[in-house]
């Protein structure tokens, strides 16, 4: 194989050129076999003698054309690169955020449930401080009367063994009396206190738990229900049927939307109340403005007055703008609702799993609780939503 060629200045020329470095020669062929540019007594050697051996010009136009065709194939890859580049960043951005909401949600439930534990403690000691004080009070009643029983049979016993060192005419003066005064001497017994502890003073760092004494007693109201709802008698349960109801026409009644509202409203305070959604495919929960709109259709986004999660199409959303999905790990058969007014939140629950849902912020107006079964076409998502009882917390109710 020829040495490699290199440039430099042909002696008595003030020109470049590129010479063989072996023969001097200028480089005007090209060896495909080599790949490398080579002089014409290059090519008469032994060492290229068999090769394939063009022009240099030939060469170079030839290689060009290929390289020009190998540009649109890397190009087209580097696009795919950079666009998958940015699907990862964009992804690694999405990523980071959801990681951002769910830890500012972790610190949200927990700062939430560090208060009411706060606020439950002071109510246990409240409670055990009342019920240590009635106790104590009795008790001491009790240590009251028995001293003063105590005083008078040690001043009559003392009487009697005066009486009995008189001399005979002293005895026997008022000696009656004396005698029946003891003989009627009854013991008064204590009153029964007893020092078992009546609450339960059981602590709990359930947020169920915690929540269970904001309980409140929820009920549907029937002039807010679209016709296609059918309310139970005890008004606790709600479901949607194909065909419309003649119901009187009130300006309160939802018409399109198939919504219907709870019949208190909330401007203050702290309010918790759990709906069974058992096996439906089709729910939405939450509250809403007293203000809504009932005569049209409305998105139930905080934007319109609403606050509400779903279930739609097999997906759990909040009613955001844009929607935003919630991963569901079990399957919920009932929601809990917590309304804290002063903060402006309401939160969402899966009593199920006694997992956090969503949380809503900067809610205000008069709320009401809300309600929509979703439709039943065809026979399916005929069950309904059903207000549950909120049981009593552990420790008893020991009030807001």
């Amino acid at each position: 194989m020829a040495a490699a060629a290199r440039a430099r200045l042909k002696p008595g020329k003030g020109q470049k050129e590129d010479l063989c470095e072996t023969h001097e020669e200028c480089l005007k062929l090209f060896c495909e076999e080599d790949g490398e540019t080579i002089c014409w007594v290059c090519e008469k050697s032994r060492n290229h003698k068999s090769h394939t051996v063009v022009p240099i010009e030939e060469a170079a136009q030839e290689y060009k054309v290929k390289l020009q065709g190998a540009l649109d194939p890397l190009r087209k890859e580097l696009q795919e690169v950079l666009a998958l580049r940015s699907k990862e960043k964009k992804k690694t951005t999405e990523w980071q955020g959801k990681v951002k909401n769910k830890r500012e949600m972790i610190a949200g439930e927990f700062n939430k449930l560090h208060t009411l534990l706060r606020e439950e403690e002071q109510l246990l000691l409240q409670s055990l401080e009342e019920e240590e004080r009635e106790t104590l009070q009795r008790l001491r009643e009790n240590v009251t009367k028995l001293s003063q029983q105590s005083s008078s049979l040690q001043q009559l016993i003392t009487e009697i063994e005066e009486k009995c060192q008189q001399p005979v005419a002293e005895l026997l003066k008022d000696v009656k009396s004396t005698l029946s005064r003891s003989e009627n001497v009854k013991l008064q017994e204590a009153e029964a206190v007893s020092t078992d502890l009546k609450n339960v003073y059981k602590i709990s760092l359930d947020m169920r738990e915690a929540l269970k004494r904001f309980g409140v007693d929820v009920t549907l109201d029937p002039d807010t229900a679209n016709p296609h709802l059918v309310l139970s008698e005890d008004r606790k349960r709600v479901s949607d049927r194909d065909t419309p109801q003649d119901l009187p026409n009130r300006p309160q009644r939802f018409d399109p939307c198939a919504l219907v509202l709870g019949a208190e409203g909330f401007a203050g305070g702290r309010r918790y109340w759990e709906v069974g959604v058992g096996d439906k495919t089709r729910w939405i929960l939450g509250v809403c403005r007293e203000s809504v709109s009932r005569e049209e259709w409305v998105t139930h986004t905080p934007e319109d007055g609403y606050w509400a999660v779903r279930l739609w199409y097999g997906g759990y959303e909040a009613l955001t703008d844009p929607l935003t999905p919630m991963p569901v790990s079990v399957r919920p058969g009932r929601v809990g609702i917590f309304l804290d007014y002063e903060a402006g939140e309401v939160s969402f629950y899966n009593v199920t799993d006694r997992s956090h849902l969503f949380t809503f912020t900067d809610v205000s107006g008069t709320l009401r609780p809300y309600f929509c079964p979703g439709y039943s076409a065809g026979g399916e998502n005929t069950a309904p939503l059903i207000i549950c009882p909120v049981p009593a917390p552990a420790g008893g109710n020991l009030g807001p």
